[in-house]
């Protein structure tokens, strides 16, 4: 019944696009008031927010302006202009931290930053902010409806950055073979993701592509390298650090779906170690 009374209401105040624009001109800010809100109600977003901004100024400081800064700032957010509605609904809570309607505003707030969030391969930034804005919401309204919404949005928002890092290291791994040969950039960035990312669903992956990056690095290695004047061990070092790779994964992921391979290799690199242990006997 409710929505047939906006139907009925809008048909006696829209009937032609010509009152739309008769709207637009008049100088009554309470028919536009109405006419906006019964708009939104039938989700013409766009025309209640052309009506909601011409009012705003006119309406600060009265008793419907909590309303009308409400329904202004979802106009935006149903009309997905992300980065106006963030801001338009943080400065509604600003405004009136007693609403009603704060919570609902302080989170939607939130999810504005979160609908901005690119894919992982992209710049993170905006990611980046959207985690703090929705901590924020939970920091100060850790009872609210929309809180179980909001650590589901963190943690999504979340795994795309432990996938970010992942992919960057795991990049680096891929491209050594053929350009740099060089796996320490892959070995350092996969012990970052490790030290950042402790819990993530992806350390099993990053372990043994750590390990996979030693390996390589170690097989492929000269036997020494010249440090100012000095010779010095190299794959000997590479091989041993690659064992102790293995054996940090091995002891965390026993039954690892890359088990079998990592104990191939495993066995590549104790054969290469017996030569320097026979050469030292």
């Amino acid at each position: 019944m409710r929505y047939f009374f906006y139907i009925l209401m809008l048909s006696l105040v829209l009937s032609s696009c010509s009152e739309y624009q008769n709207l637009l001109k008049t100088e009554d800010i309470s028919v536009k008031f109405n006419a906006a809100d019964s708009l939104y109600n039938i989700g013409k977003y766009e025309k209640a927010n052309k009506l909601f901004a011409q009012i705003v100024p006119s309406y600060r400081g009265k008793p419907q302006a909590e309303k009308l800064m409400f329904l202004y700032s979802d106009t935006f957010y149903k009309m997905k202009d992300y980065y106006t509605a963030g801001y338009q609904f943080e400065r509604f809570v600003s405004s009136y931290p007693e609403s009603e309607k704060v919570e609902e505003a302080a989170f939607l707030g939130a999810k504005s930053y979160y609908m901005l969030s690119p894919e992982y391969s992209k710049d993170q930034t905006e990611t980046k902010e959207a985690i703090d804005k929705l901590q924020n919401f939970i920091n100060l309204f850790p009872e609210s409806e929309y809180v179980a919404e909001a650590n589901e949005l963190f943690r999504e928002l979340d795994f795309k950055l432990e996938k970010k890092a992942y992919e960057i290291a795991k990049q680096y791994r891929d491209i050594a073979p053929g350009y740099t040969r060089d796996f320490n950039a892959a070995i350092t960035s996969f012990d970052n993701f490790i030290f950042e990312f402790p819990g993530s669903e992806l350390r099993e992956d990053a372990l043994f592509y750590k390990f996979d990056a030693a390996y390589q690095q170690a097989i492929n290695s000269f036997e020494t390298k010249v440090e100012g004047n000095q010779i010095v061990p190299l794959r000997k070092p590479r091989l041993v650090t690659a064992m102790e790779f293995y054996n940090t994964f091995k002891s965390s992921y026993a039954n690892s779906k890359y088990i079998e391979k990592a104990n191939e290799m495993a066995s590549e690199i104790e054969e290469e170690l017996k030569q320097y242990n026979n050469n030292n006997s």
